[in-house]
């Protein structure tokens, strides 16, 4: 036990929180629950972490800087705007058992208590949202895309895929295909593309929260 204890490191921590939130949901999260999955004490998680909020927001804060970087390391690919747009679409929203995004619509929910939480998911949210801008905006400048509004664009794929990912998640009223399907439709019509061409691709999985759905 006592090598286990020094082994464990604050990044191991984060990872096992997520996964418990993942598992048990955020208001049920116990951090002995979090010791336990790693066969250590609860006093060594505080020993890393001083309160079971500190770690709440830290694991947040790692979950959005590891989805942003896998959004960053998908977009440096080189392609053309289209391929690049389909990468970000694939980047954000619910896929297969859907664990990342359960994490999300927890945050949410503690969002509305908690600003430290509250300002981790806005800082995903805004590179997803730039992230989609720009490819847009480099689409309309080499003759790719037609929008006026990128902006607008963005506020309302991202609103849409927001509120169909829930609607997926939680009410069980949206399926996986008709999510996909309407996003993409929705943000070919947006931009004055075919909605088979945006539909036809070849993307892979950029990460847990946003695998290709």
């Amino acid at each position: 036990m006592g090598r286990r204890k020094v082994e464990v490191r604050r990044e191991e921590i984060l990872v096992a929180t997520i996964a418990e939130i993942e598992r048990a949901g955020m208001s049920s999260l116990r951090v002995s629950d979090i010791a336990h999955s790693l066969g250590v004490s609860s006093g060594l998680v505080f020993y890393h972490f001083d309160t079971k909020d500190a770690l709440l927001v830290e694991a947040l804060e790692y979950a959005v800087v590891r989805d942003a970087d896998r959004l960053d390391r998908a977009l440096a690919k080189e392609g053309e705007p289209l391929d690049r747009l389909r990468r970000v679409l694939t980047s954000y929203g619910p896929t297969g058992a859907a664990h990342g995004w359960t994490l999300w619509i927890e945050a949410w929910s503690t969002a509305l208590r908690e600003p430290s939480i509250q300002a981790s998911l806005r800082k995903l949210d805004k590179r997803w949202r730039d992230a989609l801008e720009h490819v847009i905006t480099e689409g309309v400048t080499v003759g790719a895309f037609r929008c006026d509004d990128p902006k607008g664009t963005v506020a309302r794929v991202g609103a849409l895929l927001d509120g169909l990912s829930v609607a997926s998640l939680i009410y069980k009223s949206v399926n996986r295909h008709q999510l996909q399907s309407w996003v993409r439709n929705t943000t070919a019509d947006e931009l004055g593309i075919e909605r088979a061409v945006l539909a036809t691709n070849g993307t892979t999985p950029v990460n847990g929260k946003a695998r290709r759905r």
